[in-house]
């Protein structure tokens, strides 16, 4: 999610005005990781932060809350950006407008991203059990569309640490253990081919 929110503001300003063949093209891909994002976060919302809560302690009565202030925000920044993007996307129109609407969207979600990570995650840790954390990630398999999961998978391959995507594959299937990383991998680098112009974009320890 960093990589493709932060590569995102520059490629819809690199869209030349009125094009809107290519804006449906970036357009298109800027709507899947809005929509990722936002069942990442309903997922928490519904069955992380309750689990928290209730089994936490002080020390998740003092950061939940502030990370449900946190999803607001983004909710916030996600609805104005869906707005401006609808147009964009059949018109290419506007698209200045919507670059700052991402920056403005990436600036939040980089903040909030920091503390899941430094405060969230060793919580979960201690008072989340294994099932309940694979409930999570089969929340936000089970929401995303059949034809797009391929596709996301290898977008988080792409730079993923191998053990922990072997680890989310553990408790599948045998077909899809064995599949999904192979079709993934080509669907992302296809899909980047189309949207960054390369199968290998920017990693995000390259960016700045």
């Amino acid at each position: 999610m960093r990589r493709e929110f932060r590569l995102l503001p520059q490629l819809i300003r690199d869209v030349v005005p009125g094009d809107a063949t290519r804006a449906a093209v970036v357009g298109a891909h800027a709507d899947l990781v809005c929509r990722v994002l936002h069942t990442h976060h309903e997922g928490e919302d519904a069955l992380l932060w309750p689990k928290l809560l209730d089994r936490g302690g002080e020390e998740a009565l003092s950061s939940v809350p502030m990370m449900e202030t946190q999803h607001r925000s983004i909710d916030r920044s996600l609805f104005e950006v869906s707005e401006l993007l609808r147009e964009w996307r059949s018109t290419g129109r506007g698209g200045e407008e919507l670059a700052d609407a991402f920056e403005l969207l990436l600036s939040v979600l980089v903040a909030h991203m920091a503390t899941e990570e430094k405060v969230v995650l060793p919580l979960a840790e201690r008072h989340v059990t294994a099932a309940e954390w694979r409930g999570l990630g089969e929340h936000g398999m089970g929401a995303i569309a059949k034809k797009d999961l391929p596709l996301t998978f290898g977008m988080a391959m792409y730079e993923g640490d191998p053990e922990v995507i072997k680890a989310v594959l553990a408790h599948a299937p045998l077909p899809v253990r064995l599949f999904v990383p192979v079709i993934g991998r080509r669907r992302y680098a296809a899909h980047a081919r189309r949207v960054h112009g390369t199968s290998r974009p920017a990693r995000l320890g390259t960016l700045v």
